[in-house]
């Protein structure tokens, strides 16, 4: 008797992450973040039956891994093929890892008919041990806030979940030579980090809280872009000693002051980059500012420009 669907395919779009309010829990709560989705990049997925675990395509051997574990503590059988159709690039500050983590672990779900809440799956995979801001985004889209995590918390829920105007178009500034921190040396760096002001916390929560969030629901883009940049530099800054400066790729924030002079808005590096980010009005804006920044920078080879527009929609799954 059949007890699983043919096919499940996963999309799990990538994500800007935006900063952090308070590094330390100097007022209680550590972490809390804020981020939005992509449209553009993302990260999609097959599962079907196999004779045995497989996994084919963009960081496979990471899938098969988060689908080993997952098909162990769900006590389900592993004869799974996954096929791995697009992937977010891995570790430049887009959310790779929780993005596959919860594709693969939807797939799986969704597969078997296991009934359970994206929370639960990111639980299983230990993600949102940090930020919560890659969950919110698979289970919401557009621009979410999270509560940081507290003693009792699980996975940091989400406070606040607004959509970001369609008209607005983000610039990505990639930088391919190298990655941002990860894994061992991402924990290091955050023990050999002071702790963080709670005064800054605190202005950091009010900005968010009482202008930030009220500029994006009134489409006040100068003003969201104000407390971005703002909220960026400051974080930066705390993590410049770890990271280089308050970009982690002296181009990309060379890049960035320029797109600044042009006129762009919410300027910052997601993550720990190197990915630097900005935002305009419209796509018009937008690939005239990129045009003209591929040319400003062409002697750059190592640099690349995009636009990608927020995405106000979740992860999606598709039974077949």
């Amino acid at each position: 008797m059949k007890i699983h669907n043919t096919k499940i395919s996963v999309l799990a779009p990538a994500r800007l992450h935006m900063g952090f309010i308070d590094l330390s829990g100097s007022l209680g709560r550590d972490f809390g973040s804020i981020g939005v989705a992509l449209n553009e990049i993302n990260t999609r997925l097959s599962v079907i039956e196999g004779k045995h675990l497989t996994a084919t395509g963009l960081y496979a051997e990471r899938a098969k891994t988060y689908a080993a574990k997952l098909c162990k503590e769900l006590a389900v059988p592993d004869n799974l093929n996954l096929i791995i159709e697009s992937a977010i690039p891995e570790h430049v500050g887009l959310g790779s890892g929780t993005q596959m983590s919860l594709a693969v672990g939807s797939a799986i779900n969704a597969f078997y008919n296991l009934g359970l809440s994206i929370r639960e799956i990111a639980r299983l995979t230990d993600r949102g041990l940090r930020s919560g801001v890659g969950i919110g985004i698979f289970e919401h889209g557009g621009l979410i806030v999270d509560g940081g995590r507290g003693e009792n918390t699980i996975t940091p829920p989400v406070l606040a979940r607004n959509p970001v105007p369609d008209d607005w178009r983000f610039i990505l500034v990639f930088d391919h030579r190298g990655q941002g921190l990860h894994g061992k040396q991402e924990i290091n760096a955050f023990k050999t980090l002071p702790p963080f002001p709670a005064q800054t916390a605190a202005q950091l929560c009010y900005l968010l809280l009482m202008q930030g969030l009220p500029a994006l629901v009134e489409e006040d883009l100068k003003r969201f872009g104000e407390v971005i940049t703002f909220l960026q530099k400051t974080v930066g800054g705390y993590f410049a000693p770890v990271q280089g400066g308050i970009f982690t790729s002296a181009e990309v924030a060379e890049a960035m002051a320029w797109l600044e002079q042009q006129g762009a808005v919410a300027l910052g590096q997601t993550s720990w980059g190197p990915t630097g980010f900005c935002l305009v009005e419209d796509v018009d804006k937008a690939d005239t500012l990129c045009e003209k920044a591929k040319t400003r920078f062409a002697h750059h080879e190592h640099l690349i420009f995009i636009t990608a527009s927020a995405r106000n929609t979740g992860g999606e799954i598709y039974t077949q």
